[in-house]
């Protein structure tokens, strides 16, 4: 009894001291579950203070925001992406904050993704990250990035799809559906034109309409108006020398009325530089200012961000209405009740079986096979193989800027071979070594390079074949945020190396770990190449799932290899297309970026967009469409038969091209419009089918500001790559005709 007593006082006081909260401040917003989620949305604002809006829309720490604590809004935490959850970080500074549970499953990089041109992996990746983001207690994953691959030296392309806005934007809903899935917000970034390292804080970009349009937006656009992802990242760059932050057209006009976006827009850390701009271009969350994006920390600096104190005394001082803020707050609060206020958010799961096993996918499924003479690959049994070159041994998900990953496991290439080939069979040398990753590619190594190279060769003297595993890497100025490559060739001496390799052992398979494409001077004395990635947790498995044969390789590029940096479109221009003259960046190529200019240039490609080989071979035959005209609102049905003529199991991606006979405004020579997977055992067929709507075939007309289907014929081109194109269809659009 003396007990029961005890507990009623205890919850008559609880009682007494809500019904008091509730009578000073009202009810909680979220509690009250007769209001809709907009309805609930107008009721906090209408209780909150203006001070308490103001903190609302900018940090409070590096990776966080305050919420409203006397209305029960929590904080909303993010974390860097896209290739898993990155490690903490302290409060008020960029050091490690040296926890011992904040590991992850290193997925590999959205290059890797793009290659698999599968977009049902694509979800159950992007499923793999938010499980784990909301086991770690996140709100916003910020990824993914889908800025279209311009040249090959940027130094941020490992983080990106690809040079096509329509692989790009097919890969990237799935993703941000997955990731959402769990209660997490998908941030996509870097909105937008963000296409180089490089004086990326002041850089403008000086492009068409057109351009524009076609190719450096639809991602986004898909990710917004099909993937519904509930919040963009602004990049650092300029637009119409404007930061693109707080861009007028791009945020306002484009992203918040012309797509009906009704998520956040947040800045990238430190990426505003003006209070009336951010406050009246659509700017919503504010990050990192006072940073210089990147490495130092000013104290309280927090109260003194663009949109902070400076925005409030605007506001008291009559020359910005409190209604600008309100719309910040608005879409805030509408994230928080789809993230942390959201009560049937799924609990998260952290380096799962099943993640572990879509990282592996992913990996063998993204490898492309570039060369391979004669069958040298698959390795066949009871081969003595020598393993060398720094990237079979160097950790990779670390470095690289904002995606670096703190992984529980990361089985190296080194690691996976010997394990699939067993220790006897396996002999290593490092051949090369690439110093300091925290600085410039071109600091030297703690190693004797001479002495390195001599052991090298001596190793793959005494062997039966060599696996060359050399590439990028993620130090600064190679695969990093923060600046370009300073060359289109190998670093490290690999490319004499290779040379030297093959005068004492010329079975030799070179590997390209990386996130972009590189010269290779040793192209035509080398039997087989394999453009391999940043592969993550289980990057040396599932290299071995492809060189052994367990798997037959079926990853596509999803950007094109030129011959000579020269060959790439914006390094044609001189300086005025790369880097830029006088912080001014000119995309004269206009729409001929990647396989467009080198198709309708004909300027060949080394390795062209879409290509990849197989161990197995693959024959197209009896394509055709379901109509021969059809009207612009209608769809196009494409069939086609694909036969696997080879001897083991494999999957091919079918790509469906489409050009036209007399377009009105010049177009590229052939663009991609759809793409379709299929796996196949040996000898057998699958009908494939492929729609494309006919508005796909629209191009923007600039003089008229909006996509424009001509009444013209069209050719549909089915392929295993950009340029090997096998069988074709024709047909021909008029806006006469009712759609069906």
């Amino acid at each position: 009894m003396e007990l029961r007593f005890h507990l009623r006082n205890i919850i008559s006081c609880m009682t007494l001291i809500a019904a008091f909260m509730v009578s000073v401040a009202g009810p909680a917003p979220y509690l009250d579950e007769s209001l809709s989620a907009e309805e609930r949305i107008e009721d906090a604002i209408s209780r909150m203070t203006l001070e308490e809006k103001i903190a609302m829309i900018h940090a409070q720490s590096k990776f966080s925001t305050p919420g409203c604590p006397r209305l029960g809004i929590p904080e909303i935490w993010m974390s860097d992406g896209p290739h898993g959850v990155r490690m903490e970080f302290t409060w008020d500074d960029w050091a490690h904050a040296g926890w011992t549970n904040d590991s992850c499953t290193a997925m590999p990089a959205l290059t890797c993704l793009a290659a698999t041109f599968n977009p049902g992996l694509a979800r159950r990746y992007g499923a793999v990250v938010g499980e784990e983001a909301r086991f770690r207690k996140k709100d916003i994953m910020l990824g993914p990035g889908v800025n279209i691959y311009r040249t090959p030296l940027s130094g941020r392309n490992f983080e990106y799809m690809g040079e096509d806005p329509l692989l790009a934007a097919r890969m990237v809903v799935p993703y941000i559906k997955g990731l959402q899935a769990n209660g997490v917000a998908a941030c996509l970034k870097h909105f937008a034109l963000n296409n180089q390292e490089h004086d990326r804080d002041k850089v403008n970009v000086v492009v068409g309409e057109r351009a524009l349009n076609e190719l450096y937006l639809p991602a986004f656009k898909a990710g917004v108006v099909e993937g519904g992802v509930w919040a963009v990242m602004g990049s650092y760059n300029k637009f119409r020398d404007t930061y693109c932050t707080h861009n007028d057209t791009l945020v306002n006009k484009i992203l918040k009325d012309q797509w009906g976006f009704d998520g956040v827009f947040v800045t990238d850390w430190g990426s505003a530089h003006d209070t009336r701009e951010a406050a009246l271009n659509g700017l919503d969350i504010e990050m990192g200012s006072w940073t210089n994006g990147l490495t130092w920390g000013k104290s309280n600096a927090y109260d003194n961000y663009y949109m902070a104190q400076p925005l409030l005394a605007m506001i008291r001082r009559g020359e910005l209405d409190e209604s600008v803020v309100d719309d910040k707050v608005r879409r805030i609060l509408r994230l928080c009740l789809r993230t942390n206020m959201n009560r049937n958010r799924p609990w998260g799961t952290m380096h799962t079986p099943g993640h572990i096993a879509v990282a592996r996918e992913v990996g063998r499924e993204g490898i492309v096979l570039l060369k391979n003479e004669k069958g040298f690959l698959p390795v066949k049994s009871g081969k003595k193989i020598a393993v060398i070159g720094e990237n079979a041994v160097k950790t990779l998900s670390i470095g690289g800027g904002s995606s670096e990953l703190k992984p529980r496991i990361e089985i190296s290439p080194l690691e996976g071979l010997r394990a699939r080939f067993g220790d006897e069979n396996i002999s290593f040398s490092l051949g090369y070594a690439s110093g300091d990753p925290n600085y410039s590619c071109e600091l030297p190594s703690a190693y004797d390079a001479d002495s390195l190279r001599l052991a090298a060769i001596e190793t793959a003297r005494m062997a039966d074949m060599v696996l060359f595993v050399g590439g990028l890497n993620k130090n600064y100025r190679q695969d990093c945020e923060g600046d370009d490559r300073l060359t289109y060739s190998l670093p490290f001496g690999q490319d004499s190396l290779i040379a030297d390799l093959l005068e004492v052992n010329p079975n030799l398979a070179v590997i390209i770990v990386s996130g972009n494409a590189v010269d290779m001077p040793w192209e035509e004395k080398v039997p087989a190449i394999v453009q391999s990635w940043y592969l993550g947790s289980m990057g040396g498995v599932a290299l071995a799932d492809i060189l052994s044969g367990d798997f037959s390789p079926s990853g596509k590029l999803p950007f094109s290899i030129p011959r000579r940096l020269e060959d790439c479109a914006a390094h044609s221009f001189g300086e005025r297309g790369y880097p830029g003259v006088d912080s001014q960046v000119y995309y004269d190529e206009g729409l001929l970026v990647g396989y467009r200019w080198h198709d309708t240039k004909k300027i060949p490609a080394r390795y062209p967009f879409g290509h990849g080989l197989s161990y197995t071979t693959f024959r197209y035959s009896g394509l055709e469409a379901d109509r021969k005209q059809y009207a612009p609102g209608d769809t196009l049905t494409v069939t086609l038969t694909v036969t696997n003529t080879g001897g083991c199991r494999g999957a091919e991606t079918v790509q469906l091209y489409a050009s036209q006979k007399n377009p009105r405004l010049a177009r590229p020579a052939k663009e991609l419009k759809g793409f379709r997977k299929t796996d196949l055992q040996p000898g057998e067929s699958k009908e494939i089918t492929i729609r494309i709507p006919v508005s796909d075939l629209a191009y923007y007309d600039d003089t008229m500001q909006r996509w424009v289907v001509d009444d013209d014929e069209f050719t549909i081109q089915a392929g295993s790559s950009s340029t090997d194109l096998r069988a074709k269809t024709r047909f021909r659009v008029d806006s006469n005709l009712a759609a069906r």
